[in-house]
Formats: structure tokens, C-alpha cells, sequence
């Protein structure tokens, strides 16, 4: 999953590098105003990169991830339903 999305992420990085360069070393000679518009287009490609590197899939189950805090993780886990709540004589035998 993270080869996939790091993969995406400099293919974009990539083509954003490509639109710039291509942009003002070919196309300006040609027409300001479209390697102008290819540069628009290459701006709003890094933020786009980014969200989508940084997209969780549906098999990241980064929430998961013990805290460290043993009472906290407990809470947790029952709320998920991972573990039944404790009962009160388990309580008092602790």
C-alpha cells in the first residue's frame, strides 16, 4: 500500500517538474499565456501529491496503534468492541 502511493506521489512530482520546465523552455517562446496555464496547472499539482502520499487505505488501521498507556488502550479497545468490559468482581480482584 505505501510502494503504491509513494510510486503516485513522485510520478505527480514528476509531472509537475516536467509542466514547469516544459513550460518555460519550450512552450514561452511559442505563447506566454499557455505556459502561464501550465504553471497554474503544476501549482496545484504538490498539495494534491501530498494528500493523496499521505492518504490512509482501508487496510491502514493506523488507530489501531497501542498508545503506551495501558488504562487508555483498555478504554479504547472496549469501546471498539474489541474486549468486554470488565465486570466489577474483576475490578475488586485486581
Amino acid at each position: 500500500m505505501y510502494a503504491r502511493r509513494r510510486h503516485w506521489y513522485f510520478a505527480m512530482m514528476g509531472t509537475c517538474i516536467g509542466l514547469f520546465v516544459l513550460a518555460w523552455a519550450v512552450v514561452r517562446l511559442w505563447s506566454v499565456p499557455a505556459a502561464v496555464a501550465m504553471c497554474l496547472v503544476a501549482m496545484v499539482i504538490p498539495p494534491v501529491a501530498a494528500i493523496m502520499a499521505n492518504r490512509r487505505g482501508p487496510d491502514d488501521r493506523w488507530w489501531d496503534d497501542p498508545s503506551g498507556d495501558a488504562k487508555s488502550d483498555e478504554w479504547w479497545d472496549e469501546l471498539d468492541g474489541k474486549r468486554r468490559p470488565r465486570s466489577q468482581d474483576q475490578e475488586r480482584d485486581q
